[in-house]
């Protein structure tokens, strides 16, 4: 049976952190990976968290399975965070959410409820979109469709065009929509696009399935949850997958939430029994200790506010690099407009540079990114940004 496999393609990030390990040049800058590093280059536990799980470790009486939903007490927090507390959605009991093993869990466990409730459907998903959504949607037997996001040329988003598509989608179909800091963009949309995009979705009647893994790294917890919120309140159906791994520092604790929202309370509770039985089918029980440490946090008073604090930390960190190569970029010399990456929000832009400049740049000045020019904007510092700025002027000069 094996001697008919053919090997899969690698995966271009993990190449990147290949050649990034094996690299010996002093200077030496990764901008491929995509998490939160700080100044010194290293990616932190939030002291919040060192908290939460001291009480986990002296608290925990047992290891026995917690069962296909995961804690019950995670499930009810992480909704309130996303959805608010006195959302509609939340007040009328018309959203249920079980635990999942990450972000990439909970989008999983969607593709699968969908694959299950409508074999036929078609989910739509930005141009461009995460990498790993296709091939995730694509693995659970799902057509993928794309709908115009962002304009390379123009460093903008393809707004009148996305709407023109969203406008064509069917009911039978689900339309991935990006919460904030849009991966690999970074171009979010505004209140008001999301107003446009919702009033098209109760139009249309399609599912929206919205992928929120950077609540807090945009301009806030509540901003950055405009368009869940008000999508929850204004649709009958919709599935948000949510993941802690960022916002919360918890990336190899793998913990994330799929919530689905119901035109009632009835219809919520069939969805559920749904969504367990495919829970069931894929991993049959979540991991407990991330669900645990977040549940610590959220649940204290003391403790949440600290991690709102830290998560600030975290946000003006990159807001501040975005600022910072910009500014080094014109102190260099560079006359190319590179002010969008200021505006943009998140981990991710693109730099906007051609597939050769950014294999200069690998070869030349040891910085790495791929080819796409995606670049993970935590893996910028001041200890770093003048080389980079002055690495890119030489390549754009060329």
């Amino acid at each position: 049976m094996f001697e008919k496999l053919s090997p899969m393609p690698a995966d271009p990030i993990l190449g990147l952190m290949a050649k990034y390990r094996q690299d010996q040049h002093p200077n030496k800058i990764d901008l491929g990976v995509g998490v939160f590093k700080d100044e010194a280059g290293h990616t932190p536990i939030l002291a919040c968290v060192k908290q939460a799980e001291q009480h986990r470790i002296d608290t925990e009486e047992t290891k026995v399975y917690i069962g296909p939903t995961g804690s019950p007490e995670f499930n009810k927090l992480i909704a309130d965070l996303a959805f608010g507390n006195d959302n509609p959605a939340i007040t009328a009991n018309r959203v249920r959410t079980v635990s999942t093993p990450g972000g990439t869990g909970s989008l999983r466990v969607a593709a699968d409820f969908i694959k299950r409730i409508n074999p036929n459907s078609v989910i739509w998903v930005s141009d461009p979109t995460w990498a790993n959504h296709i091939g995730l949607f694509e693995a659970a037997g799902i057509t993928v469709k794309t709908y115009p996001y962002y304009d390379h040329q123009n460093k903008a988003l393809k707004f009148d065009e996305m709407l023109a598509t969203l406008s064509q989608i069917c009911r039978d179909d689900v339309v991935l929509l990006h919460a904030c800091c849009h991966n690999p963009s970074g171009m979010d949309l505004t209140t008001e696009q999301w107003d446009r995009v919702i009033d098209i979705t109760k139009q249309q009647g399609f599912t929206p399935l919205i992928d929120m893994a950077y609540q807090g790294f945009g301009d806030g917890v509540d901003v950055d949850a405009y368009g869940v919120r008000q999508m929850a309140a204004n649709v009958d159906d919709m599935i948000l997958c949510s993941s802690c791994s960022k916002n919360f520092g918890l990336y190899r604790e793998r913990i994330g939430a799929c919530s689905i929202v119901a035109k009632d309370s009835n219809a919520a509770d069939i969805t559920y029994s749904v969504i367990l039985y495919v829970v069931r089918c894929l991993y049959s029980m979540p991991p407990a200790h991330g669900a645990a440490i977040v549940e610590t946090i959220l649940g204290s008073s003391e403790l949440k506010q600290q991690w709102l604090d830290e998560l600030k930390v975290m946000r003006d960190r990159i807001n501040g690099n975005r600022a910072m190569l910009v500014n080094k970029l014109i102190e260099k010399g560079v006359t190319r407009d590179f002010s969008f990456i200021a505006e943009q929000k998140g981990m991710f832009s693109f730099l906007g540079i051609t597939p050769e400049q950014v294999a200069k740049l690998q070869q030349d000045h040891s910085i790495y990114m791929v080819d796409s020019s995606r670049i993970s904007i935590a893996g910028i510092g001041k200890t770093n940004v003048d080389y980079l700025a002055e690495s890119i002027a030489k390549v754009l000069s060329v």
